[in-house]
Protein backbone atom coordinates (compact mmCIF):
# COMPACT_ATOMS: atom_id res chain seq x y z
CA UNK A 1 0.00 0.00 0.00
CA UNK A 2 1.13 3.66 -0.86
CA UNK A 3 -0.11 6.65 0.67
CA UNK A 4 -3.66 6.77 -0.43
CA UNK A 5 -4.18 3.60 0.90
CA UNK A 6 -2.26 3.82 4.20
CA UNK A 7 -4.75 6.92 5.08
CA UNK A 8 -7.94 5.57 3.91
CA UNK A 9 -7.50 2.66 5.89
CA UNK A 10 -6.35 4.62 8.74
CA UNK A 11 -9.96 6.94 8.55
CA UNK A 12 -11.72 3.29 7.74
CA UNK A 13 -10.25 2.39 11.31
CA UNK A 14 -10.76 5.74 13.22
CA UNK A 15 -6.78 5.48 13.07
CA UNK A 16 -4.10 8.65 13.22
CA UNK A 17 -3.96 9.47 9.61
CA UNK A 18 -0.58 11.42 10.82
CA UNK A 19 1.12 8.30 12.40
CA UNK A 20 -0.12 6.24 9.47
CA UNK A 21 1.71 8.56 6.72
CA UNK A 22 4.79 9.51 8.95
CA UNK A 23 5.71 5.44 9.18
CA UNK A 24 7.51 5.16 6.23
CA UNK A 25 9.65 8.21 7.84
CA UNK A 26 10.32 6.42 11.69
CA UNK A 27 12.96 3.61 12.07
CA UNK A 28 12.32 1.61 15.15
CA UNK A 29 10.51 2.10 18.72
CA UNK A 30 8.58 5.37 17.76
CA UNK A 31 6.79 5.38 21.79
CA UNK A 32 9.50 7.86 23.01
CA UNK A 33 9.59 10.03 20.03
CA UNK A 34 5.71 10.49 19.63
CA UNK A 35 2.22 10.53 20.97
CA UNK A 36 0.21 7.54 21.85
CA UNK A 37 -2.38 8.46 18.56
CA UNK A 38 0.57 8.71 16.69
CA UNK A 39 2.66 5.70 17.32
CA UNK A 40 -0.74 3.30 17.38
CA UNK A 41 -0.67 5.00 13.60
CA UNK A 42 2.72 3.85 12.52
CA UNK A 43 2.38 0.37 14.14
CA UNK A 44 -1.25 0.10 11.88
CA UNK A 45 0.81 1.14 8.83
CA UNK A 46 3.60 -1.78 9.77
CA UNK A 47 0.75 -4.56 9.57
CA UNK A 48 -0.32 -3.24 6.54
CA UNK A 49 2.56 -3.76 5.12
CA UNK A 50 3.44 -6.37 6.43
CA UNK A 51 -0.66 -8.49 5.70
CA UNK A 52 -0.68 -7.33 1.92
CA UNK A 53 3.06 -8.23 1.32
CA UNK A 54 2.07 -11.79 1.95
CA UNK A 55 -1.67 -11.78 0.25
CA UNK A 56 -1.81 -14.68 -2.31
CA UNK A 57 -3.07 -11.51 -4.70
CA UNK A 58 0.46 -9.96 -4.24
CA UNK A 59 2.58 -12.97 -4.53
CA UNK A 60 0.88 -13.75 -7.05
CA UNK A 61 1.11 -10.12 -8.96
CA UNK A 62 4.56 -9.99 -7.91
CA UNK A 63 5.59 -12.78 -10.21
CA UNK A 64 4.42 -11.46 -13.46
CA UNK A 65 7.32 -9.28 -13.14
CA UNK A 66 10.00 -9.80 -15.59
CA UNK A 67 13.43 -10.62 -14.05
CA UNK A 68 15.06 -7.10 -14.23
CA UNK A 69 12.32 -5.35 -12.36
CA UNK A 70 11.11 -8.29 -9.96
CA UNK A 71 13.10 -6.81 -7.26
CA UNK A 72 11.30 -3.58 -7.12
CA UNK A 73 7.64 -5.00 -7.78
CA UNK A 74 6.58 -4.54 -4.16
CA UNK A 75 7.28 -1.23 -4.49
CA UNK A 76 5.39 -0.71 -8.42
CA UNK A 77 3.12 -2.81 -6.93
CA UNK A 78 2.55 -0.18 -3.99
CA UNK A 79 1.96 2.44 -5.88
CA UNK A 80 -0.68 0.62 -8.95
CA UNK A 81 -2.95 -0.33 -5.55
CA UNK A 82 -3.13 3.51 -5.26
CA UNK A 83 -3.22 4.08 -8.93
CA UNK A 84 -6.76 1.72 -8.70
CA UNK A 85 -8.24 3.13 -5.35
CA UNK A 86 -7.93 7.01 -6.39
CA UNK A 87 -9.21 5.68 -10.35
CA UNK A 88 -11.92 3.53 -8.22
CA UNK A 89 -13.13 5.89 -5.07
CA UNK A 90 -16.16 6.89 -5.56
CA UNK A 91 -17.31 3.11 -5.53
CA UNK A 92 -15.21 2.37 -2.46
CA UNK A 93 -15.48 5.15 -0.73
CA UNK A 94 -18.98 7.11 -1.72
CA UNK A 95 -19.63 8.39 1.26
CA UNK A 96 -16.49 11.22 0.91
CA UNK A 97 -15.42 12.20 -2.45
CA UNK A 98 -11.73 12.04 -2.77
CA UNK A 99 -11.38 15.89 -3.12
CA UNK A 100 -13.12 16.24 0.47
CA UNK A 101 -10.98 13.05 1.86
CA UNK A 102 -7.91 14.86 0.43
CA UNK A 103 -8.85 17.93 2.81
CA UNK A 104 -9.82 16.26 5.55
CA UNK A 105 -6.01 14.10 5.51
CA UNK A 106 -4.07 17.20 5.23
CA UNK A 107 -6.11 18.71 7.82
CA UNK A 108 -5.02 16.05 10.17
CA UNK A 109 -1.52 15.59 9.22
CA UNK A 110 -0.56 19.13 8.93
CA UNK A 111 -1.24 18.96 12.72
CA UNK A 112 2.05 17.12 13.57
CA UNK A 113 4.35 18.96 11.11
CA UNK A 114 6.06 21.29 12.89
CA UNK A 115 7.44 18.55 14.62
CA UNK A 116 8.26 15.74 12.28
CA UNK A 117 11.18 14.78 10.40
CA UNK A 118 12.55 17.19 7.44
CA UNK A 119 11.81 14.72 4.67
CA UNK A 120 8.37 13.91 5.79
CA UNK A 121 8.00 17.63 5.54
CA UNK A 122 9.19 17.93 2.14
CA UNK A 123 6.99 14.95 1.19
CA UNK A 124 3.91 16.38 2.53
CA UNK A 125 4.82 19.87 0.38
CA UNK A 126 4.80 17.62 -2.88
CA UNK A 127 1.69 15.52 -2.18
CA UNK A 128 -0.58 18.15 -1.31
CA UNK A 129 0.46 20.93 -3.75
CA UNK A 130 0.90 18.98 -6.63
CA UNK A 131 -2.13 17.17 -6.13
CA UNK A 132 -0.39 13.23 -5.64
CA UNK A 133 -3.47 11.45 -4.78
CA UNK A 134 -5.77 12.92 -7.04
CA UNK A 135 -3.38 12.46 -9.77
CA UNK A 136 -3.04 8.56 -8.54
CA UNK A 137 -5.35 7.69 -11.21
CA UNK A 138 -3.77 8.76 -14.03
CA UNK A 139 -1.19 6.02 -15.41
CA UNK A 140 1.27 8.44 -16.72
CA UNK A 141 1.15 10.51 -13.36
CA UNK A 142 2.14 6.15 -11.74
CA UNK A 143 5.20 6.20 -14.12
CA UNK A 144 6.07 9.74 -13.55
CA UNK A 145 6.21 8.55 -9.53
CA UNK A 146 8.09 5.35 -10.57
CA UNK A 147 10.54 7.78 -12.28
CA UNK A 148 10.95 9.71 -9.43
CA UNK A 149 11.53 7.18 -7.03
CA UNK A 150 14.42 5.69 -9.48
CA UNK A 151 15.70 9.40 -9.81
CA UNK A 152 16.44 9.90 -6.17
CA UNK A 153 17.56 6.46 -5.19
CA UNK A 154 19.72 5.00 -7.58
CA UNK A 155 19.74 1.37 -6.49
CA UNK A 156 16.24 1.46 -7.42
CA UNK A 157 17.04 2.37 -11.21
CA UNK A 158 14.31 -0.54 -11.87
CA UNK A 159 11.69 1.15 -11.25
CA UNK A 160 11.94 2.97 -14.47
CA UNK A 161 11.20 0.02 -16.32
CA UNK A 162 8.45 -1.83 -14.51
CA UNK A 163 5.70 0.51 -16.13
CA UNK A 164 6.07 -1.83 -18.99
CA UNK A 165 5.12 -4.86 -16.46
CA UNK A 166 1.91 -2.74 -15.09
CA UNK A 167 1.23 -1.76 -18.52
CA UNK A 168 1.53 -5.04 -20.03
CA UNK A 169 -0.78 -6.60 -17.01
CA UNK A 170 -3.53 -3.67 -16.08
CA UNK A 171 -6.24 -5.82 -16.55
CA UNK A 172 -4.85 -8.64 -14.12
CA UNK A 173 -3.77 -6.20 -11.88
CA UNK A 174 -6.95 -4.61 -11.29
CA UNK A 175 -8.97 -7.46 -11.16
CA UNK A 176 -6.48 -8.75 -8.18
CA UNK A 177 -7.05 -5.23 -6.42
CA UNK A 178 -10.96 -6.21 -6.53
CA UNK A 179 -10.27 -9.39 -5.17
CA UNK A 180 -8.39 -8.17 -1.86
CA UNK A 181 -8.92 -4.10 -1.34
CA UNK A 182 -12.39 -4.63 -0.25
CA UNK A 183 -10.94 -7.10 2.25
CA UNK A 184 -8.64 -5.04 3.58
CA UNK A 185 -11.45 -2.45 4.23
CA UNK A 186 -13.88 -4.78 6.03
CA UNK A 187 -10.53 -5.63 8.55
CA UNK A 188 -10.09 -1.90 8.86
CA UNK A 189 -13.70 -1.12 9.21
CA UNK A 190 -13.27 -3.64 11.96
CA UNK A 191 -10.64 -2.92 13.85
CA UNK A 192 -8.56 -6.04 12.97
CA UNK A 193 -5.74 -4.01 11.00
Amino acid sequence: MNFLAHLHLAHLANSSLSGNLLADFVRGNPTEAYSAEVVEGIFMHRRIDVLTDNLPEVTEAKTWFRPQTRRVAPITLDVMWDHFLSRHWSQLSPEMPLPAFVRYARAQIAIILPDSPPRFVTLNHHLWSERWLERYREMDFIQSVLNGMASRRPRLDALRNSWHDLDQHYEALERLFWQFYPRMMALAQNKQL
